[in-house]
């Protein structure tokens, strides 16, 4: 490990302390040199990368909506609540009767203390996620079909197991859910509001580390679940044995399709698929940092997901990205990015692994941070966003000047693949005061809900925001 990432949340604390003039002295933040727009697409530009011994830290404060505030729809759409006063909403969730469950949740308790601790702490408050996870899955109804939840009861919570749950899937007569370090399940029917039963542990996932949450998908036969994890460092600085390396790695060369059982699932920065009932699982695709939601595209069946890339390396690299994910493929992280730039700082360095690297489909902007995919093939919002993905940018921390905060639309072709040319269009703004400097809430979780609009879970704003065809 180079001895600069092992010291660089102590003494960016020191300077914390120091004062505001000498942490921009010292961290000295890397200013973007591109236009943002520039590095989206299927051929964003790649720039050279500009190597940081302290992380750009630039958070636009979360402040949430006052007065009556709400984010602005593109033309020919409107958006209001569907629901409000929630708790860090994260994830979302259409049952077949309509009803929407919300996974309340934020990071477990981060690991470690002291000066490192203190400045992690300080900045996930400033950005709105510094408060403590609610462990809670709440089910909202909306009984008279006006667009507006009037009915919500606590389905799941700390007391059924739950610790910061993301992903949730129902098959069957099952309720699955992804918490961070298990998958587990619970009976339940459509129609239900509460569910008092004990979790049934389904397979054990890597908890812990810098990311938590546990995105989940079923297969279109309910065979079996995808879930992403996310890695546990930057870089696999902390050593790759902590990224679970060592469980799918043979003689040198990724064995992608490795089983995983008993103490071997501490799988990261990959998508593992595992099958309920007989609790195992493979890694089905990885060198994935940090997948998040995941969905199937409509024409080609084929799944996709969204990443979040690497940090440290400029305002401008390199691009988080959505990209289709096929069965057995390696994406390069943590030695390669977009296909086989090879990022130097990690040790050892893996050349021999960049002919094996697939490149992503579609490059979303740097740190602009995506979190939540659906497909429009069930929503209805007008020709315009007829046959695309819809993706939230939950913003940057780490950019100059800051990204994402917004929703976004990638058009897509007859062939189930992004247009040619094709660039992310604005589809919900607004989260972002004026200077940039604060966030009044930060779009995460998309689902559709059962007349077509689209609902958009906010963890800053504690809202869920329903975006539909303007009348």
């Amino acid at each position: 490990m180079k001895p600069w990432l092992k010291i660089t949340l102590s003494a960016l604390a020191v300077i914390v302390v120091a004062g505001g003039g000498l942490i921009w002295w010292m961290t000295r933040p890397d200013i973007a040199r591109v236009a943002e727009l520039d590095t989206t697409g299927r051929a964003p530009k790649m720039t050279e990368t500009r190597t940081q011994n302290f992380p750009t830290i630039n958070i636009a404060k979360a402040t949430g909506w006052e007065n009556g505030g709400k984010p602005v729809a593109a033309a020919g759409l409107q958006v209001a609540a569907f629901a409000d006063k929630l708790d860090h909403p994260r994830s979302l969730y259409r049952l077949p009767n309509g009803d929407v469950l919300v996974a309340e949740a934020n990071s477990p308790p981060r690991e470690g203390g002291g000066i490192t601790g203190w400045v992690m702490g300080m900045m996930m408050k400033k950005a709105g996620a510094g408060v403590p996870s609610a462990n809670r899955i709440t089910l909202l109804r909306d009984t008279n079909g006006d667009g507006v939840a009037d009915q919500r009861s606590v389905l799941l919570d700390a007391a059924n197991g739950l610790n910061s749950p993301t992903g949730m899937a129902l098959v069957g007569d099952w309720l699955y859910v992804a918490n961070t370090d298990a998958l587990v399940r619970y009976p339940f029917k459509p129609g239900e509001t509460r569910i008092t039963a004990k979790p049934e542990k389904i397979f054990a996932l890597a908890g812990g580390g810098n990311h938590w949450a546990r995105n989940l998908l079923a297969s279109t036969d309910g065979k079996n679940l995808f879930v992403a994890v996310g890695s546990s460092s930057n870089i696999a600085e902390n050593g790759i044995e902590a990224e679970g390396e060592a469980l799918y790695a043979t003689n040198g060369l990724p064995s992608q399709m490795a089983r995983l059982g008993g103490a071997t699932r501490g799988a990261r920065a990959a998508i593992l698929e595992i099958n309920p009932e007989t609790k195992t699982g493979r890694v089905y695709a990885w060198g994935l940092r940090n997948p998040n939601a995941m969905a199937f595209e409509p024409k080609s069946g084929a799944l996709w997901t969204v990443v979040n890339e690497r940090d440290m390396l400029g305002s401008d690299m390199p691009p988080d990205y959505l990209t289709q994910v096929d069965m057995g493929a390696f994406y390069g992280w943590p030695w390669n990015y977009w296909g086989g730039y090879e990022d130097v700082r990690v040790e050892p360095r893996r050349p021999d692994l960049r002919q094996y690297t697939r490149r992503p489909d579609f490059a979303l902007g740097s740190h602009t941070a995506p979190l939540g995919l659906v497909f429009a093939s069930e929503a209805r919002l007008g020709g315009t966003f007829a046959n695309g993905a819809f993706v939230s940018l939950h913003g940057s921390w780490n950019r100059e000047p800051v990204t994402g905060y917004k929703l976004v639309y990638v058009p897509f072709g007859d062939h189930g693949y992004p247009a040619a040319g094709a660039k992310p269009i604005d589809l919900l703004t607004g989260f972002l005061g004026k200077d940039g400097k604060t966030a009044m809430g930060r779009p995460v979780g998309l689902i559709t809900d059962a007349t077509g609009a689209l609902l958009v879970a906010d963890d800053v704003g504690n809202t869920i925001w329903r975006v539909s065809a303007a009348r």
